[in-house]
């Protein structure tokens, strides 16, 4: 029987959410300039809760600005490593490194499951010990250059459900040979703690606390 503990990354092992930390991070770094595009990609973002942009296009617009329409994937990958670091040392809650710790030790297999970017979930996951990541993906062009549109959907809610089966079918493991805890503090991962034999639900607003009730999801608080 695997054993297989899935964790969501942004809120739920960091602090706060990470992609607009990491597209200001990216732009400090390699176009300073850009910066001066935070107060478009902000009124951008708040189309979303009027449902006039989705959170992909979102990403993708937002990933526009700050980054650019494609950038080298090697100076992608320098940036999400000095991000990583900087996030491990000062943004992660010492509960969620704890509890991955325990779930090693008990022959768990340590697996993110983000919204996130690959490009810079992957540096992060590595820092905290995880063996796998499940991320939303960017297109490449055919110079190898990270673009702005996404490769699929956005890893988010019943999308993310689905990249994880699609991962467990990648690695040959079924679903009934695997014993799985998932840990999120979204709303939008229910279809996932629902799915998962064990839910575990962190730091939950009232909506996610109703649901956990309801669900007999175990709540955890690890502020």
């Amino acid at each position: 029987m695997q054993r297989l503990a899935i964790y969501d990354m942004d809120k739920t092992i960091t602090r706060a959410p990470t992609w607009t930390r990491f597209l200001i991070h990216y732009a400090w770094t390699y176009a300073p300039w850009r910066l001066a595009l935070l107060p478009v990609a902000g009124l951008i973002a708040v189309g979303h809760p009027l449902r006039l942009i989705d959170r992909a296009k979102l990403k993708e617009a937002t990933h526009r600005l700050l980054i650019g329409a494609h950038a080298p994937a090697e100076q992608l990958a320098r940036a999400a490593a000095s991000f990583a670091a900087l996030e491990v040392q000062h943004g992660l809650f010492p509960a969620a490194l704890a509890q991955i710790a325990t779930d090693r030790a008990a022959g768990y297999r340590i697996i993110v499951a983000t919204a996130s970017h690959l490009f810079y979930a992957e540096a992060i996951a590595a820092l905290v010990g995880a063996d796998a990541v499940i991320a939303t993906e960017a297109q490449h062009d055919a110079a190898g250059q990270v673009l702005a549109r996404l490769a699929g959907a956005n890893c988010y809610g019943a999308a993310k459900l689905d990249r994880v089966m699609a991962w467990l079918a990648r690695e040959g493991i079924a679903r009934g040979a695997a014993q799985v805890r998932f840990y999120s503090d979204h709303i939008s991962d229910a279809p996932t703690l629902g799915w998962a034999d064990e839910g575990f639900v962190v730091n939950p607003d009232t909506a996610l606390a109703s649901l956990a009730g309801k669900r007999s999801w175990t709540i955890l608080d690890w502020r």
